[in-house]
């Protein structure tokens, strides 16, 4: 069986990222270390045991390959990542009250409850939340 251990999401500032996606989104640093060069290493993942063995990278994204990519997806208004809720409107309050902007309010698509929001670094993130 294959399983998805590590995606990355390139960002503009990693350190401003991690703060971020720690201290507004609510996930726990998994690694943070600095292999030398000014950029540390970081990735972040659910808390209280949840996915334990799925990371998410904060990867610079300023190079020549992440910036035309992450400036096209922005721009074209795709979500970099996409992160599931369990209570779409209670999470969407929260955030907003964090100051979070959002792009997009809840609404509803299909089978699913859906937000963009942007993360501060560069990114559009969209929430989502079945509703069956």
């Amino acid at each position: 069986m294959i399983k998805v251990a590590m995606t990355s999401v390139y960002v503009e500032d990693v350190a401003k990222a991690h703060a971020f996606y720690t201290g507004v989104l609510g996930f726990e640093t998994r690694t943070h270390v600095d292999p030398g060069g000014g950029t540390p290493f970081v990735t972040v993942g659910a808390r209280e045991g949840a996915q334990p063995d799925l990371e998410l990278l904060l990867e610079p994204g300023d190079g020549p390959i992440a910036e035309p990519y992450r400036r096209a997806v922005r721009e074209a208004g795709l979500p970099s990542i996409v992160f599931s809720v369990d209570d779409l409107r209670a999470e969407f309050e929260r955030l907003r009250g964090e100051g979070v902007h959002f792009v997009r309010e809840p609404e509803k698509q299909g089978p699913v409850l859906t937000a963009l929001l942007d993360d501060t670094v560069g990114n559009l993130i969209q929430l989502t939340q079945p509703l069956n």
